[in-house]
């Protein structure tokens, strides 16, 4: 698809039609808590690791978010079990307290529905990867969400995220669009992200009863929910895996 890529630095003007724009992310995942206390930031506060797609109408077709943070200190050093929501802790309490950052981590790939399969999530990951060579950095990093991951819940990440075609390539979709950007595997982040709510709020979420103590097998979810009628709350812990991109 042939796009023209920007970031919000370059252009503050577009920024409600970025933040805008249509997804297509399960209800239950935009109700992570740590998600929502700093993704709304990223457009703000960091617009320069901001890139959006226009179509040749000028309409916002895509957007992708990163943060940089420092990851090579003597209390970090290693990419956390807790993944996307401690990247993203991290990231934050770095610019709060004025840390040098020395990585750039990517947050999220969004495509709008009607321009999905495409191929823009590949363009969209590379102009993250020029985005942070041009800042200076040597390494992005990515908790990705594998996209096929939500058709066997029951598989563990481990095995899920090693798996590979006979060309060598990952198995799944967008663990693939990563490693054909120069991405490798690293290591699995096995609470990436953690969503506990209130049973009522998963079933207006789902749809589902969520009236059967156990795990719980959620449309969208890449494992199965932890579901506790006698307690009245369920517990989403969602793994994701660390891939990491050499500049």
């Amino acid at each position: 698809m042939d796009v023209k890529i920007s970031s919000l630095a370059e252009r503050p003007d577009m920024l409600d039609r970025v933040v805008g724009m249509a997804d297509t992310w399960p209800r239950f995942v935009v109700n992570d808590l740590v998600g929502n206390a700093h993704y709304g930031r990223i457009a703000r506060e960091l617009p320069q690791y901001v890139q959006f797609a226009q179509d040749e109408r000028g309409e916002v077709v895509a957007h992708a978010y990163s943060v940089p943070f420092a990851l090579r200190t003597e209390d970090r050093g290693e990419l956390p079990d807790r993944g996307w929501d401690e990247m993203l802790v991290w990231a934050f309490a770095d610019l709060r307290e004025g840390v040098r950052p020395d990585t750039v981590s990517a947050v999220s790939v969004v495509i709008a529905p009607q321009a999905q399969g495409l191929g823009l999530s590949g363009q969209m990951v590379t102009a993250m990867r020029d985005n942070a060579r041009a800042l200076g950095f040597d390494e992005v990093v990515a908790p990705v969400r594998p996209s096929a991951k939500h058709l066997e819940p029951r598989t563990p990440m481990e095995e899920y995220a090693h798996r590979v075609r006979p060309d060598g390539l990952p198995h799944d979709p967008w663990l693939r669009v990563h490693a054909r950007a120069g991405a490798t595997v690293h290591a699995v982040a096995p609470a990436s992200m953690t969503v506990a709510a209130a049973l009522p709020d998963w079933r207006r979420w789902t749809g589902l009863p969520f009236d059967t103590a156990g795990d719980i097998e959620v449309p969208g979810a890449l494992v199965p929910v932890r579901c506790e009628p006698a307690h009245g709350f369920a517990v989403y812990v969602e793994p994701n895996v660390w891939m990491r991109h050499r500049l």
